[in-house]
């Protein structure tokens, strides 16, 4: 793909995007991502795009290089920068082992990784692009070291959502271990994604699972528990919620 022809199809597909901007759905977006003064998303900003249309615009410029798909990651707007995960998790499914290893490590470059800077933003890309490579390349689980130890809310939640992918093979060690390292995050976010994967967990080992929440039990925030223990039968769930082991 030469240059200018790369240019113009990165702005067609801005413009793609752009038709499906909703100024409903924008104040909607701006809401419930936390844009406020002081919230984890301040100062993003939204042009009212549906998750379902940008996997359609996604798809239709699954061919864009890493050049046009890193501007759009750099962008101002979110759901461009949605776009640019997407179509980079497309890349890397239909990728060779050296072109994974691309947008890997272009994934994880710092530049990049500082504009994966929301909830959905990770969570719609870590686990099929770092967790799958971890998953083909175990040297590589160091990472998830340095993630999870980060100062940047995002990096964390890279981490353990990353895990993931191992959960879907019956891995669970690692869920477990990660988690156990933020039990003591500040963030709501984080007490949410380690409930949330510590759940999936439950589903291929609750025996292991449930051992965990029980030595763990009085460092585990009060929002992990409960993700934790969702799909428990209600009894059990309501033993789990009391601490009656």
């Amino acid at each position: 793909m030469q240059k200018n022809n790369s240019n113009l199809i990165y702005q067609q597909a801005q413009k793609e995007l752009q038709k499906y901007a909703d100024t409903k759905r924008k104040k909607t977006n701006e809401w419930f991502f936390k844009t406020g003064k002081g919230e984890y998303g301040e100062g993003d900003i939204f042009i009212g795009v549906r998750v379902p249309d940008i996997r359609k615009v996604a798809v239709q410029f699954s061919e864009l290089n890493l050049v046009e798909v890193g501007k759009f990651l750099q962008s101002s707007i979110h759901e461009e920068r949605l776009l640019a995960l997407l179509i980079l998790v497309a890349k890397f499914k239909k990728g060779d082992t050296k072109k994974q290893a691309q947008i890997y490590k272009f994934y994880l470059n710092s530049k990049n990784r500082k504009r994966i800077n929301n909830w959905d933003l990770v969570d719609l890309s870590a686990q099929y692009i770092v967790g799958q490579y971890i998953l083909n390349n175990p040297k590589e689980k160091k990472i998830l070291n340095k993630l999870v130890s980060s100062k940047l809310i995002w990096d964390r939640r890279i981490a353990i959502i990353a895990t993931w992918m191992f959960i879907c093979e019956g891995e669970i060690t690692d869920t477990l271990r990660l988690s156990k390292k933020l039990l003591n995050d500040k963030e709501d976010l984080i007490h949410k994604a380690v409930g949330w994967m510590l759940r999936e967990a439950w589903k291929k080992d609750f025996k292991k699972v449930e051992e965990f929440l029980i030595k763990n039990y009085k460092k585990l925030p009060r929002t992990t528990l409960r993700y934790a223990i969702e799909r428990m039968e209600r009894p059990k769930r309501k033993r789990f919620l009391k601490g009656d082991f």
